[in-house]
């Protein structure tokens, strides 16, 4: 069947090559990726409100109610049984990987992520976990593009652009929003705007709504309002600022809480420990469970007590001050609930609790001045605004956050108030954290995704730059026989080696010129005579970057390169590095290639 199914490919690929160009191929290719990733969004989510459902229906007798608290934990141990024994640990890329996949212009991505993160986000928030299926779904998405291209041969720059596609399809497909699935794909993953990208990420955006419309007719959300008023742009320019704020806050508290799981090793009391925790939250405040959709929906049709709802303490809450603190508490610890299911061993993506943590902040601002009387504001439209707002300071990407918002509440009258929020938001967050929450795991590593000189100096391999085609020489060699070296190479620095192949010294043809010119001192002067010992040397194991700032550091063209037994092996060659990197920033931009 496999050997069929080889065959089949092969054959296409024949008929493609010669009967369809490359960038035709690509916008056919983009359609198959949208479909595809229509199908799978629907089938997760479908898979998803299955389990709850399943799970729901244990809850409706009252013996059952204290199970579930406890319905997270099972659901992070169920995930980690699934990635450790049935997995062997191998998870797969997250979103962070995925962008370092694209900003090295490679986009290759495993083949096991078009299904790990599916099963792993499926258990995970079925049964409760406080976190989302953007993520899943995006990498689920780039796995799928990158590996149709991957079987259709197609370029590097192609297999970007797909893979962007898959990523593209998939938010349109969960959410419905096209357009923000294209903004996502283009200014969070390939950071480029162009037309010969735009199109193919186009085409698959929205080929992915339209069989994710047609399999799954639900709408998210229902924004009921007609206008926003002038005089409430001060309210939204705060809530910008708030927004900023707690975007900060959502992001150290969620590499905080990384760094402390990171130090428990065992991954069993690791689950553990945080779904107990993640239980307990629950326990205080049930609107943590989940993705947290329904009661954004609720805020929307203004059912403010969809968040008090199955709390022991619901009928003691009669003063509004009182209420203001609760929110303020399902606030701050919906971040952690997040927070805890990931870093516990759960599988998910932060999209939605960024949006639930904004609907809860923008109703809350609005709660509170209406409730003191100081102005009254439409609670719907900041409750937007606060989702828009918080997505931006996140995820660092505005655009996305504000035309997300726009497509999925149907509010398009609010464009104005979401762009006021989302920027403010995002330069407040931007000043406190440089790097988005998928950008900073890169940074930790000492990928610096923004730092464009950076990003093409990592496009370059270390030993590509070594020169390998070198003329050694010996201490007791006359100097004749440097001068005859000299003749018949373009080196202008040599090597003095022992018996062991170690470097010992050097020899710079700058630093020799009178010897040069003076042929009776040839056999007088020996190399150990001009010779001088290195002040700089390169490990074969130095990253690109550690020689760069060498080469700044020395002023030097050519430097020895050491293995790891001390022999000498060749000079990293400046010249190369300067032509690599010329070629990689000619060759960067996608659409140069297609």
């Amino acid at each position: 069947m496999f050997m069929s199914l080889r065959n089949v490919i092969r054959n296409i690929n024949r008929y493609r090559v010669a009967r369809i160009s490359d960038r035709n191929f690509l916008l056919i290719a983009s359609i198959i990726v949208g479909v595809a990733m229509g199908f799978v969004a629907v089938l997760l989510k479908k898979t998803v409100h299955a389990v709850q459902h399943f799970l729901g229906g244990f809850f409706q007798d009252n013996s059952w109610q204290y199970l579930f608290y406890l319905l997270p934990l099972i659901g992070i141990l169920l995930t980690v049984f699934y990635v450790q024994k049935i997995r062997k640990g191998k998870i797969g890329s997250g979103i962070s990987n995925i962008i370092q996949s694209v900003s090295k212009r490679h986009g290759n991505v495993s083949p096991d992520n078009m299904y790990t993160h599916m099963v792993g986000s499926a258990i995970t928030v079925g049964f409760g976990g406080s976190v989302g299926l953007e993520a899943p779904i995006v990498t689920t998405g780039s796995a799928v593009g990158s590996n149709i291209a991957r079987i259709f041969l197609l370029s590097h720059k192609e297999r970007v652009v797909l893979l962007a596609c898959g990523a593209a399809a998939g938010i349109a497909a969960v959410f419905n929003t096209p357009v923000a699935g294209v903004l996502f794909a283009m200014e969070v993953l390939i950071a480029e705007f162009s037309i010969p990208t735009f199109i193919p990420i186009l085409i698959a955006s929205a080929s992915g709504a339209v069989v994710s419309r047609l399999m799954y007719d639900e709408h998210l959300f229902y924004l009921l309002t007609k206008d926003w008023r002038i005089d409430a742009i001060p309210f939204y320019l705060l809530l910008g600022g708030l927004c900023g704020l707690l975007s900060v806050y959502f992001m150290r508290m969620y590499f905080w809480s990384e760094k402390k799981f990171a130090a428990v090793k065992n991954v069993l009391p690791k689950a553990i420990i945080g779904g107990l925790m993640l239980g307990l939250l629950i326990f205080c405040f049930p609107v943590l469970y989940g993705e947290g959709y329904s009661t954004i929906a609720a805020l929307f049709q203004n059912n403010s007590h969809k968040l008090l709802n199955n709390t022991f303490y619901a009928e003691w809450v009669s003063n509004p001050y009182v209420f203001l603190l609760i929110i303020i508490g399902i606030i701050f610890f919906k971040v952690i609930a997040s927070s805890l299911t990931l870093h516990a061993g759960g599988n998910g993506g932060v999209f939605a609790p960024t949006l639930f943590t904004g609907a809860v902040t923008g109703f809350g601002f609005a709660y509170f001045f209406n409730a003191t009387g100081w102005k009254e504001l439409l609670t719907v439209n900041f409750v937007a605004a606060g989702m828009a707002g918080i997505l931006s300071g996140v995820v660092h990407a505005p655009l996305t956050a504000i035309f997300l918002i726009a497509e999925v509440t149907g509010g398009y009258t609010l464009f104005v108030p979401l762009m006021i929020v989302s920027a403010v938001s995002y330069f407040i967050s931007r000043a406190f954290e440089p790097y988005s929450i998928y950008t900073e795991k890169l940074a930790q590593k000492g990928f610096k995704i923004d730092d464009r000189e950076l990003v093409l100096l990592n496009n370059i391999k270390p030993e590509s730059i070594i020169d390998r085609k070198y003329i050694a020489l010996k201490f007791d060699d006359p100097f004749r026989k440097l001068s005859n070296a000299f003749l018949i190479t373009d080196q202008t620095v040599f090597p003095v080696l022992n018996e062991e192949q170690k470097l010992t010294a050097l020899v710079y043809i700058d630093d020799v010129k009178s010897v040069l010119l003076r042929e009776d001192l040839f056999d007088k002067t020996s190399v150990a005579d001009v010779s001088v010992k290195p002040q700089y040397s390169i490990s074969a194991k130095d990253d690109i970057q550690k020689i760069m700032r060498l080469f700044d550091i020395s002023g030097l063209w050519h430097i020895p390169v050491i293995n790891a037994d001390g022999a000498f092996i060749g000079f990293a060659d400046k010249r190369i590095l300067l032509g690599l990197l010329r070629e990689t920033l000619n060759t960067h931009h996608l659409s140069e290639q297609l």
